[in-house]
């Protein structure tokens, strides 16, 4: 896992268990790792599922996208139920499902089973999205929160790189993602299975951290927060939050629910959430799943081969890992809100000009897109480009300020809410790809994303506001 380099403890917080906090940080993230994998998967198995299920291209485009269904109710109830049993407890159950999507995707013997398996999936990667960075920012301290909570998008980057490098090698070693490898299964098969060594690591990792503090306190269980805070924080500060947390907290400490996303004076939904709700849907709207899940299918379309476009893939990988270590360095430097902006300027221009570059391609003798050299070069530059901004902007802090912002009542309400939204969005991104590419084509549907990050510029400049260096008891919904 990355390291972070931390601030070094003031002469208030010596006792800071800064090792622990982090160890935590990390198992958590091993979440986030998962949730990257199972996503980046598919991108090298479409030909072999079409192959091994007859796939039409409208039911390659569900089959691809069935995971998103799960992500999105796994999203919207692992909010409520970490209520109930606790951020570590779901977190449990999803590494458990990680494990039996990946099993069960591998040797799915139709299109119904994998559709299963990797709906199975979904709830895993949802509940693990909104959770983990939930649990981080739940355990560490305001000064360096935001670098541990956006280890959480590195360690996403990190499955989809890792999973785009194992699917590359796999289909290398078979001769493609259709040939035969080990106990003569298809390489596409073993490109699901491989998940199942990192989900046995998450599962086991889980058994040895604590559960969020915060979490404890507003179930009531006040002696087994305390020892938790001794043990993160030291006696005496252990103590001091304890009661920064209670009082943060309405006065009779109900458990959460769903009606206390409303205000209780005018009785409609709190100005916090639909933010969160904006955050969490422009983060999809600008279509940066398009090139995580079709990444291999798309530069095909512009003439690559399918090894070649595996290979660019495990480049945008390691390129978005790169962006994600600029924003550990900046986020709790410059803030939030600036990385924010400066992305969707970013992403606004790159994803303009590969629609550019694409509007000027034709339709070759085989019917594939072909693009002339120059476009084909700009379209590369740009796309890979438009993944370093999305990196070190909205990739990272959207996960970030959705597990930061709420006040501690309300937090798993808003991260059911906000968590489903964003996976009913990329759901829906992801599913349209298809039609759009047979509709208005490559430079129609980039056209639309780059319309989505200019109207995400005004978003973030006009309701998005600033939480670095405040602490979770500090929220304001």
């Amino acid at each position: 896992m990355n390291s972070v380099a931390l601030d070094s403890p003031t002469a208030t917080n010596q006792a800071e268990n800064t090792r622990l906090i982090v160890q935590i940080s990390c198992v958590a993230t091993l979440g986030g790792f998962l949730f990257g994998f199972d996503s980046g998967v598919i991108n090298g198995t479409v030909d072999g599922i079409k192959q091994a299920f007859h796939s039409s291209s409208a039911a390659i485009g569900f089959q691809v996208a069935s995971m998103l269904l799960g992500c999105a109710f796994g999203a919207f109830f692992a909010g409520r139920v970490a209520d109930v049993w606790g951020r570590r407890s779901v977190l449990i159950v999803s590494a458990l499902l990680f494990l039996l999507s990946a099993l069960g995707a591998g040797a799915a013997t139709s299109a119904a089973l994998f559709v299963a398996a990797r709906i199975t999936g979904g709830f895993a990667v949802g509940a693990a999205s909104v959770i983990a960075p939930a649990y981080i920012a739940e355990v560490a301290p305001a000064r360096y929160r935001g670098r541990l909570a956006t280890m959480q998008q590195i360690a996403i980057i990190s499955g989809l790189f890792s999973a785009f490098l194992s699917n590359y090698l796999l289909a290398r070693a078979a001769g493609g993602s259709t040939g035969t490898l080990w106990l003569g299964q298809d390489a596409w098969r073993w490109m699901f299975w491989m998940q199942v060594l990192p989900s046995s690591l998450f599962l086991v990792s889980l058994l040895f951290i604590p559960e969020s503090p915060r979490f404890l306190v507003v179930r009531k269980r006040d002696k087994e927060a305390t020892h938790v805070l001794t043990r993160l924080y030291g006696e005496q500060e252990a103590r001091a939050k304890l009661a920064e947390i209670g009082s943060s907290l309405s006065q009779d400490r109900h458990n959460p629910k769903f009606s206390d996303l409303l205000d209780k004076t005018t009785k409609r939904v709190r100005p916090i959430v639909w933010v969160a709700i904006g955050l969490a849907t422009f983060q999809q709207l600008v279509g940066i799943n398009v090139v995580f899940y079709y990444g291999a299918v798309l530069w095909q379309a512009v003439g690559f081969s399918e090894n070649d476009a595996l290979l660019i893939n495990v480049l945008s990988g390691a390129l978005s890992i790169g962006a994600c270590l600029v924003a550990v360095m900046l986020v709790d430097r410059v803030g939030r809100k600036p990385l924010l902006w400066v992305g969707s300027v970013g992403m606004t221009i790159t994803l303009a000009l590969v629609a550019w570059a694409f509007a000027h391609g034709g339709i070759d003798a085989s019917g594939k897109l072909s693009l002339p050299a120059g476009q084909g070069t700009l379209a590369l530059v740009a796309a890979n480009l438009y993944v370093i901004f999305f990196n070190m902007s909205w990739g990272p802090v959207m996960w970030v300020m959705l597990g930061e912002m709420f006040p501690n009542q309300i937090r798993g309400s808003g991260l059911a809410v906000a968590g489903a939204a964003q996976w009913v969005s990329n759901f829906t991104i992801t599913v349209t790809f298809p039609m759009l590419l047979t509709s208005i084509g490559l430079a129609g549907a980039y056209g639309l994303y780059a319309l989505a990050a200019a109207l995400s510029v005004v978003f973030v400049l006009r309701y998005v506001q600033e939480t670095r260096g405040k602490e979770l008891e500090e929220m304001e919904g």
